[in-house]
C-alpha cells in the first residue's frame, strides 16, 4: 500500500500571550499543525528560543533548548503535549489559551508513573508492547527488556495498531509495558522509559 504524506497547517484558536512572558527566556514549542503560527509568536516575543515541534511522547526539541529558558509556551490545542514538556523539562509550560500547566497535573501524572511501577516490579508476567509502526518501532528495546527481566515471565505482542481493549483479554498478563509511543494512557500500561531500576 503506498503511503502519502502532505503538510497541513492549521490555524491555531487565539493565541493569548501572558504578559508574564515578555520578560522571561521562553522557549517556543508547538504540535506539529501549528509550526507556522510557531513564527508568529516570536515575533511577539523577541527574547525566545525556538524548540519547535513536540510530540505527546517526545520532548526531546524541548530538552534540548531547557538550560537555554526559563520557561515554555506551547502552541496547539490541549493540554496533552504540554504536559510531557512540563513533565520532562521541569519548567513552567505555558499554553496558548492563555493559562498554564499546573503542579497539580503535573503531580498526577508522576503519581500515576509511580502507582504503575510498582505494580510492575510485583508482576510476575508481563505483556512487552511493540508496534510495527516506522518511528515507533522498538523490536530491540522489547527483547533486550525481555533477556533482563529474568524473574519474570515475557510475553511480546507485536501490531500495527494496539486496540487497548482487547489487550484487557489477555487477563493473565499483570501488566504491560510499553515501546511505542510512550504517552498510551491505560491503567495496565506503563511506558518503557518509565521503568524502575532493574
Amino acid at each position: 500500500m503506498k503511503k502519502y504524506f502532505i503538510n497541513v497547517s492549521f490555524e491555531a484558536p487565539e493565541i493569548k500571550i501572558p504578559d508574564v512572558l515578555k520578560e522571561k527566556k521562553v522557549g517556543l514549542v508547538c504540535s506539529v499543525q501549528y509550526i507556522n503560527q510557531l513564527y508568529d509568536v516570536q515575533k511577539q516575543l523577541p527574547n525566545a528560543v525556538m524548540g519547535g515541534q513536540v510530540v505527546g511522547c517526545n520532548a526531546s526539541r524541548a530538552l534540548a533548548i531547557k538550560d537555554q529558558v526559563d520557561c515554555f509556551f506551547f502552541v496547539g490545542e490541549g493540554r496533552f503535549h504540554a504536559i510531557e514538556v512540563a513533565v520532562r523539562t521541569g519548567k513552567e509550560v505555558f499554553i496558548a489559551s492563555g493559562d498554564k500547566i499546573t503542579d497539580e497535573e503535573i503531580n498526577a501524572f508522576k503519581k500515576e508513573v509511580k502507582t504503575k511501577q510498582l505494580k510492575f516490579l510485583h508482576a510476575q508476567k508481563v505483556g512487552i508492547l511493540v508496534s510495527i509502526k516506522p518511528g515507533q518501532y522498538n523490536l530491540n528495546m522489547a527483547l533486550t527488556l525481555k533477556k533482563k527481566l529474568k524473574d519474570k515471565e515475557c510475553v511480546i505482542f507485536m501490531d500495527d495498531m494496539f486496540n487497548l481493549e482487547n489487550i484487557e483479554n489477555f487477563n493473565d498478563i499483570d501488566i504491560f509495558v510499553n515501546t511505542a509511543c510512550s504517552r498510551i494512557v491505560v491503567a495496565n500500561v506503563i511506558n518503557a522509559e518509565d521503568l524502575p531500576e532493574y
